[in-house]
Formats: structure tokens, sequence, C-alpha cells
């Protein structure tokens, strides 16, 4: 490595450079920076920069890196006891500057060990259970000074490695226990989690917690406010995107609930005790200073003496779903949820247990502090008891299930009733069908006529298909208002649905409508006799009880008057004027059919655009024919009696 000197970069092979930074303050360190996008993986002498911009880099004679002055003063050296003068320095790809024994390729100094607050991919923060010794990041004083702020980022590997956010030397955030693929306390590692975090006991006694290496680049930052950011370098856009950081609210926080309190973001107020558990200053607790915790309401007895003389009553667990799992946890032997349970309930020390698919089972015989609940992930967490308060418990869930079970049982009780009622319905049928002849309808028992009385001629519908209105209902989903395609000459038109699957267009007789039986019957003889491309196709009627309904083929683009007068429909403007004159010759060719080349002649009489419906293709055809006329062959005018039409488009005293 050649020496720098001044506020000046030295380009090294690889990605990444390092030079003379100088910073707000007038001063000058080596700083080690990623060359595109930048980032800062290691400045020297953080607390110490050298005043003004004069300052040179270079290897010493006892062969570590030194920073000095501009009186040739060290004020920073990698410090480190070399016994071979034979060395030098390297800055890799990653990032890493290393001083290197040359005679032996030993790296005898790295700045990867010294890290800025930054976790680079290939970077690892250790946590050497056997010395004690860690490698963390440490945060920047401000977004703007790189001395050395409150905030450091480590791994804690007692017992079961966990990350942690340090404000000082107190717990600012936990990341929970790592299970050797997740940290069980972090909600996203539960799902697609971008680039991941990982843990590895390697060299042994040593764990180590990391970013690997991907396509894309990705870095955890510790910023100067404590919070943990996960980016990753979008080449796309030139910034970095955040896909997590922590802590993202005041639950994250370390015990913000204190001992064996609760937090749950989504709640008001976010603390609450453990059952069973009540708060340890109730006057403090009310002013939202939850810091103090809760107690016990009852004392454990665990007295397995008395309980094995049956003296009294075992202390037993609760169960606790989606939860982060306390702090100061013990790991336990690999066993299934039950044993975990007996071996927990053999220690009176135990007031805590869960178990984790991978860890096996876990324990806490600390105060349970820095509980988190869940909305759908998390641990389940049990702890322990006074038997009374399990009694309670038992109290407060049957005070909760009866009401829900004598709802059921009602609601059965009425289902049985309406079974039984449409039973007996059944059976009167006959009753019914003389009652439907007094209202001047019969039911031949082939179905394949249908007779009507009042002067009318009788019309005779052979092999023409006949819907029951129950078949017609469920095929409209109980005619629903969103299946609603419009309103026709008679009323509604709803879409359905037949089992087979085939889609059909439904109009229901309105008795708000002004048309009738007579109007009715009209439209299925007069559609019956006739087939053309250009006229609606008729492909049943149901008349039932009441009810008097006619299915039609079902047209997907509705009438043509959407398309000429709703601005608001979004296939408006696609009526260009070669559509438009192929519908204006459809209409002709279809009137021309119904005036000439049809067997009979029929005047529509009520021909608009809403009559007018459009197939996918916006092919055309002629519907609601029950104004129409039948005229005789050669009879060329007829006069009528009765005024027809739809209400409130004629002079009142025409409508009666």
């Amino acid at each position: 490595m050649s020496s720098a000197t001044g506020f000046q970069k030295l380009n090294l092979p690889g990605k990444l450079f390092f030079f003379i930074f100088r910073n707000m303050f007038s001063s000058c360190s080596l700083l080690l920076e990623l060359n595109n996008p930048s980032i800062a993986s290691y400045i020297s002498g953080r607390d110490k920069p050298i005043p003004g911009s004069s300052g040179s880099v270079t290897i010493s004679r006892d062969g570590n890196i030194i920073l000095t002055n501009g009186e040739s003063e060290i004020v920073w050296s990698s410090n480190v006891t070399i016994s071979s003068v034979n060395v030098s320095a390297h800055l890799l790809s990653t990032g890493n500057l290393v001083l290197r024994d040359d005679s032996s390729d030993r790296t005898l100094w790295e700045s990867f060990g010294h890290p800025s607050d930054s976790l680079l991919p290939t970077l690892r923060l250790t946590d050497n259970i056997n010395t004690g010794n860690k490698v963390i990041l440490s945060s920047w004083k401000t977004p703007m000074d790189p001395e050395v702020g409150n905030f450091s980022n480590g791994l804690q590997a007692l017992n079961i490695p966990q990350a942690f956010i340090w404000n000082g030397n107190h717990p600012y955030w936990r990341s929970g226990p790592w299970n050797g693929l997740i940290f069980i306390g972090v909600q996203e590692m539960y799902s697609t989690y971008a680039e991941g975090l990982t843990v590895v006991n390697y060299p042994p006694g040593t764990y180590s917690f990391s970013v690997p290496e991907g396509k894309s680049l990705t870095r955890v930052t510790l910023n100067s406010k404590g919070s943990l950011v996960q980016t990753m370098w979008n080449d796309h856009t030139q910034n970095w995107d955040i896909t997590w950081l922590a802590p993202q609210h005041e639950c994250d926080v370390y015990g913000t609930c204190g001992p064996f309190g609760s937090c749950n973001a989504l709640s008001s107020p976010i603390c609450s005790c453990l059952r069973g558990f009540e708060p340890n200053n109730s006057e403090e607790w009310g002013r939202g200073n939850w810091s103090g915790g809760c107690v016990r309401r009852k004392p454990l007895p665990c007295d397995r003496i008395n309980n094995a003389s049956g003296g009294g009553k075992e202390d037993g667990f609760l169960r606790l779903r989606f939860m982060k799992v306390p702090d100061f946890v013990g790991r336990g032997p690999f066993r299934m949820v039950e044993e975990c349970r007996s071996l927990c309930s053999l220690n009176c020390s135990c007031i805590a247990y869960a178990r984790d698919t991978n860890l096996g089972c876990i324990f806490w015989s600390q105060e349970l502090i820095d509980v988190q609940q869940y909305s759908n992930v998390g641990e389940d967490l049990y702890i322990r008891l006074a038997s009374s308060e399990l009694d309670g418990h038992k109290d407060k869930k049957l005070i909760t299930i009866l009401p829900i079970v004598a709802g059921l049982v009602a609601i059965l009780i009425c289902i049985f009733i309406y079974w039984w009622l449409m039973a007996r319905r059944k059976g009167a049928k006959g009753k019914v069908d003389a009652k439907l002849y007094e209202a001047g309808l019969t039911y031949p028992s082939d179905s394949a006529e249908i007779v009507l009385k009042h002067d009318m001629d009788k019309v005779n519908l052979e092999e023409f298909p006949l819907f029951t209105f129950e078949t017609l209902a469920n095929a409209t989903d109980q005619f629903h208002d969103d299946n609603m395609l419009g309103k026709g000459g008679f009323g509604p038109v709803y879409k359905g649905r037949l089992a087979d699957g085939k889609e059909i267009a439904v109009e229901r007789l309105s008795a708000a409508s002004g048309q009738g039986m007579e109007e009715f019957m009209n439209e299925v003889d007069v559609i019956s006799k006739l087939q053309h491309r250009n006229l609606v196709k008729l492909l049943g009627c149901c008349v039932e009880k009441e009810e008097k309904v006619l299915v039609y083929e079902y047209m997907p683009n509705k009438s043509l008057d959407v398309f000429l007068f709703d601005t608001s429909h979004p296939l408006q403007k696609i009526l260009d004027w070669k559509k438009r004159f192929s519908i204006i010759e459809g209409i002709g060719r279809g009137l021309l059919h119904l005036h000439r080349d049809s067997i009979l002649k029929i005047i529509h009489r009520d021909l608009k655009p809403s009559n007018v419906l459009l197939d996918n293709d916006y092919n055309r055809k002629i519907s609601d024919f029950g104004m129409a006329r039948i005229f005789g062959g050669n009879q060329e005018q007829a006069n009528t009696g009765r005024v027809v039409g739809t209400y409130g488009y004629m002079a009142p005293k025409y409508a009666m």
C-alpha cells in the first residue's frame, strides 16, 4: 500500500478505495468507503480526528498501519505486535483493509474487526463466549459526526444467541433467540425476508452475526437514533431501499411494560399485565408509566409434598399464543411440548416454558421481561400460575362458551322448524294448485302448455322450456342486487348462471311495472315463434304462484342506451362509426324480418335504445316484445282500445 498524504483518495483494486476524510469539524481520519454506492465501512480514530486537513497514512517501521498529523506525530495505529518486518496492507473487494505478514500470509490486523456503523456482507459481529471478546457496530454521534455515539449493536451468545441494540450499557432492543433459521422475536423473519441475517457458531465458541452475500448489495446500519436499518441497493433508482428496521414502534423497545408485563402495539393502552399478575404500582401504571411492571397476584404453592398427599392443588400453566418470548432464556433438552411441561413442573424455579421446532424446550426462571403480543406469528408461551388463577380462567371461558352453545342450539331448532314447515308446504301442493286456478292459471300434468282464462286463446308451448322459480332464484343468488343488469319493460333484469354453467338473463315481472299477465303471455307467444340473428332468443319462462319470469339469452354488453347516453360508462368511447353503422344495420334487418320476412307480421310498438341488446361482439338484438302486435297477412293497420307503454313517458291522463 502506498502512503497517502493530505486530503486525497488512493484508488485500489476492487470496488472500494480509501482516502483521508475531512469532516465537518475541519479534521481528518482514515476512511474506508465503498466507491459506488458510498458506504463508510471503517473510520480510524473516530473520537480523535487530526485537526486540520494535513495528515498521512503509511506503514511504520514496526509494521503497523499508522495515521500521522502534519507534525509527523502518530495519532492512530493498528497497534498490533509484529515479529516480522515483511508486511503489506491490502484493501479487499469486500471493503476489508488487512495487514498481512507476507512471509506466512497470516492476517495480523483487519478493519472488519473494528467496524463503524454498517454491517456489510462478509463482515461478522462476533461474541466469543470463552474470552468475552466482541465485535460490535457503533452508531455515529449525529448523522454528520462520525464520533462514536450512544448506541451499539452486536450479538449476545450466552445460552442462546440473541442480537441486541444497547443504549450505553442498557438493552434498547432485542431480537429474541436464534433458532438456527430465524430470530424468533422478529416478526418479519416468519415470512419472506430480504437477503436475511444469519448466525453461525464458527469457530466453536465464537458466534457470528452477519449479512450473507447475494446478488444485490445489502447492508445493515445502526443510525445515530438507535435504529437498526437493513437496506438494499437499487441499481435502477440508484438509491438504498429499506427492507427492514428495528425498533419499529414503542413495543419493540426493550422492557417497555416492565417485568411480567406484555406489550401489544394494536391495543390501547399498549401495556397490560400477564394473566395472574397486577401492576406493581397502580398509580404509576394508570399514568402510563409501565416500567415498574407487574407482580403475581397469588403466590405459587409449588409444594410437591402436599400435592402428592392430596393436601393442596397443583399449580399449572396458562398458554399464551403468538408471543415474543421473554429475555433471560435457558435451553433444555429437545423434547415434545408435553415433556417440556413436565420438566418445568418438576422445577419450582421454572416459571414459564415454550417449545420451538428447532430449539426444543426453552425455560425461564427469572423475571419475564420484554414480552410482546403479536397478531398471527410468534411462539406459544406457557406461564406458571396458581391453580386458583387457572380455575378462574376456566370459569371465564365457560361464561364465554355457554352463550355461544345456546345460540347454536337455538339456530338448529329454527332450522328444524323451517324444514318441517317446508315439508308440510310440499305436502299441501294440491291445495295450492286449486288456489292458483282461481287466480287464472292451471298446471297440466305434462307441463307442456299454460292455459289462460279471461277470454285469451290457449298458448301452446310444445317443447318450450319451463323453469321452476327455485331454479331461477338459485341461478341469480336469490335475485341479489349485485346481479341486477337493469330494468326491462316488465321489471328488473338479473344475470344468472344455471347449474350447467350457462349464463342467462332473467326478467322478473314487477307489480310496479303496470304490465300484466296479458303482456307477459303475449311476449312468450310472440318470441317463441321468432328465430332471427337480430332478435333476442327466449330460452324459457316461469309461471309459478304469483311469480312470472322470462328467461333470455345473456347479452354481456347490456343495452344500446348505456353506450349512447351513459357518459360514465368506461366503454362508451369504443363505439366508433363503423360499429354504430353495424348496429343500425342490424336493427333494420331485425325490423325487416318482423314486418315482412317472418311467418307472422309483427309490429314491435316499443322500439328504443334500451330494448336493443348487444352481445360480446356488439351484435345487436331487438328485445322486449310485451307490446308487440301480430297482424294478419294482408293487414296494414289496426286499432287498439288500450294505451300501452311505460308509465312516466306519457301524459298523466293516459296512465289508466
